[in-house]
């Protein structure tokens, strides 16, 4: 390949996570301010047409959300994953005919993986688990916010409220996925190169909806997600930890201070492998006990140690690391 060539894809690789992080960063500031701007301006007869078709489509978020098969096709998504690159691993098949609640890990920093893999078809996801449907879930919070909520639903991003993966979970004739980063914002803060702690001891709520609706549990490790930024010191008990704490209590996301190549929000070109587990079958429950919901968060919990221990050595991890479950 000619060296312009090879520069030019490298060029357009950047130019493809760049936008991404502008718009999971910055975007959403930008279409609130169009909107404003909008209704003070001359058109402003279309910011409240949009307003008022805005209510009475608030609960779309919860109900599936609006994917589009022509966004998650872009061919920005296949650049988006060259620049690291980014591959989706399958360790076992799934049954069309039933539903999932997908337990990502580890959370990282803007869960890179995550995206690539479920909510665009760059690598493959369709082909590689014919007849099933993934829904990333994502802080509602973000949903409330004109214009970007439109944007991110185009996707496949659908609220993380308790209703929402209900919805999905429940739906007859199986093949929805709901895709939960288990660790929450809080587990962003952790996200650091070589970090292997994930906050899941006490994240129960996933696997009592699990049980509710009959849905089987899948593991999910993302090999290289906390290695693609670096995360500027927030020991616990630190002044940045607390107040980092302080302000994710009262926004519900967390503020990461990272940083990438050149002192930049542009991720290390590091390759993320995400291995899907096999799935664990549950009986539905629909008022499942403590003692149930303890016991398949113990298996979870083993299944998840397992397949990080199998595919750990592979994939660059040391034989003599192991998961911090905390």
């Amino acid at each position: 390949m000619p060296a312009s060539s090879s520069r030019f894809r490298r060029c357009l690789q950047v130019f493809a996570v760049l936008q991404w992080v502008f718009s999971f960063l910055g975007l959403a500031q930008v279409c609130l301010a169009l909107l404003i701007f909008t209704l003070l301006g001359q058109a402003w007869i279309l910011a409240v047409l949009y307003l008022v078709w805005l209510y009475g489509d608030r609960d779309t978020p919860q109900t599936g959300g609006r994917r589009s098969a022509w966004v998650r096709n872009w061919a920005i998504w296949r650049h988006f994953r060259n620049y690291f690159p980014i591959s989706l691993v399958k360790t076992a098949q799934l049954d069309p005919s039933q539903n999932y609640l997908f337990g990502f890990h580890p959370h990282g920093i803007l869960v890179i993986g995550a995206f690539s893999n479920f909510c665009t078809e760059a690598t493959g996801f369709s082909r590689i688990f014919p007849g099933l449907c993934p829904h990333l879930l994502m802080l509602p919070c973000w949903f409330h916010l004109p214009l970007f909520r439109d944007y991110i639903m185009c996707s496949g991003l659908v609220s993380s409220t308790k209703a929402s993966a209900a919805h999905l979970l429940s739906r007859p004739g199986g093949g929805q996925v709901a895709v939960l980063a288990v660790g929450g914002p809080l587990e962003a803060l952790e996200a650091k190169p070589g970090a292997l702690s994930l906050r899941i001891r006490n994240q129960k709520g996933f696997v009592k909806l699990a049980l509710e609706h009959g849905a089987s549990l899948v593991p999910v490790f993302s090999f290289g997600e906390n290695e693609v930024f670096q995360q500027y010191p927030n020991p616990p008990g630190s002044w940045v930890r607390r107040a980092q704490e302080a302000l994710q209590g009262l926004l519900s996301v967390s503020l990461p201070l990272f940083h990438g190549r050149l002192g930049l929000p542009l991720p290390f070109r590091t390759p993320i492998y995400t291995v899907v587990g096999a799935p664990i079958p549950v009986q539905r429950s629909p008022r499942p006990s403590r003692a149930q919901v303890d016991t398949l968060h113990a298996l979870y919990l083993e299944r998840l140690t397992m397949l990080f221990e199998e595919h750990k050595e592979r994939y660059g991890v040391p034989a003599d690391r192991h998961l911090v479950l905390t």
